[in-house]
């Protein structure tokens, strides 16, 4: 099992470049099974959550060809409507599957999902909005068993803002007959990437950016080439690295856009930034400043960077709290932060953390995909080694972090222990 040995240092400079976004290419690669033909996505990384993906569309009979940079999407022949339990426990998203099969195959038999470890999230909200248009649930056997003969536009109120069940509703809409509205939809841009990609392949859908969205069905869709948007999440990661350093780095390939509440909080902790069209960079303060954030849905603070900001706020002078209230049994990467010498009790969800000036190198476990990038964060400015184990979290969600981070001065070998 593959690790990192790190060490330790804060003297980083130069630039780094983000990758697509796996966020927004996980559902865009389900996107793609509503339309027979090939459709193209560009600006694709190589991470194991997508050749997860990959190969769970090939068992529902579409054709994927996937190198780094692109991938070939080719559902004419879909066939299959069953995502079993040995694929979707390895990755939640594969949960997306859903409404395209019901859409398409009126019929879908998918195993309930997985993934990373930081909490109970359910998929009822994606039920709901399928029993909405019409579909007929059971569950049985640990699967989400749903029929539909023929898919109605309906109004869909959601409970809560979900990414997930927003976009899962909206590729089963697409092609149910009728209006669908839906309400309190989620606002972040993977959604609004989503909304995108299936306009373009000639759905209609109203209401992009904001929390109600209007989608009169069509007959059919068209296959398409489109450019995955850049990693919000990614980008937000290399920016807190830059926070953490002694000189300036420029994060390249973003949208700026994308990452306002981290911005305002990089301010607010005492960074400088200058912000181009697709870059940014960041003058690290000489003293970090106490900032509280609280994770919230977008275009508040974004929960996959509130582990990664915590290592930041472990370096600031004086107390600081994170609160997480999207996910809030997400601090499992507290404790292994607490092994190399941070400050941070516990409350429930909310982290109070006394900074201190330095961390020490340890030996640490990566527990999920964002408390991995933490980790190694961490390791990048704490005093002597750490070795960060379980790292095929990492590889999840961030392609050759590695090889990214030593491009701009840190020093980080990859080992098979």
């Amino acid at each position: 099992m593959d690790r990192f040995i790190i060490e330790g240092s804060r003297d980083l400079s130069g630039s780094i470049n983000v990758s697509g976004a796996k966020n927004a290419i996980l559902p865009a690669m389900a996107t793609a099974l509503l339309a027979a033909g090939k459709s193209t996505l560009l600006n694709v990384p190589n991470l194991i959550d997508l050749k997860t993906m990959s190969h769970l569309l090939r068992v529902l009979g579409a054709r994927v060809e996937y190198e780094a940079g692109s991938m070939a999407i080719d559902a004419s022949d879909l066939c299959y409507n069953e995502a079993p339990y040995e694929l979707v426990s390895k990755m939640r998203a594969s949960v997306y599957v859903l409404g395209p099969l019901l859409a398409r195959l009126k019929e879908a038999r998918v195993s309930f999902p997985g993934g990373c470890a930081i909490g109970t999230r359910p998929v009822d909200l994606h039920l709901k909005a399928m029993e909405a248009l019409g579909a007929t649930i059971n569950l049985e056997h640990g699967y989400i068993h749903a029929v539909a003969k023929e898919l109605k536009g309906a109004d869909i109120h959601f409970e809560k803002s979900s990414v997930g069940a927003t976009i899962n509703a909206l590729m089963a809409a697409v092609l149910a007959k009728g209006t669908t509205r839906m309400f309190n939809a989620a606002m972040e841009p993977e959604v609004d990437s989503t909304i995108d990609m299936l306009n373009q392949m000639g759905a209609r859908i109203t209401g992009v950016g904001s929390t109600t969205l209007t989608i009169e069905g069509v007959e059919s869709l068209n296959p398409v080439e489109i450019r995955m948007i850049p990693d919000r999440i990614e980008a937000g990661t290399f920016l807190i690295v830059g926070a953490l350093s002694t000189a300036p780095i420029t994060v390249t390939n973003c949208q700026p856009d994308h990452l306002e509440a981290l911005i305002t909080q990089l301010r607010s902790a005492g960074c400088e930034l200058e912000i181009e069209e697709s870059s940014i960079t960041v003058i690290p303060p000489k003293v970090i400043k106490p900032t509280d954030i609280i994770t919230l849905p977008h275009p508040g603070f974004p929960t996959d960077l509130q582990a990664q900001f915590t290592v930041l706020m472990a370096h600031a002078e004086g107390i600081s709290y994170v609160e997480d209230t999207v996910f809030p049994d997400r601090f499992m990467h507290v404790a292994e932060l607490n092994r190399l010498q941070a400050n941070i009790t516990m409350n429930r969800n909310v982290a109070t953390i006394k900074g201190v000036l330095q961390l020490s190198g340890a030996e640490v476990m990566a527990t999920d995909l964002r408390a991995s990038a933490a980790l190694v964060l961490a390791g990048m400015a704490a005093k002597g080694q750490t070795i960060v184990s379980r790292i095929y979290h990492i590889d999840r969600g961030y392609d050759r972090i590695e090889e990214k981070l030593n491009g701009i001065g840190a020093r980080i070998t990859r080992e098979n222990a």
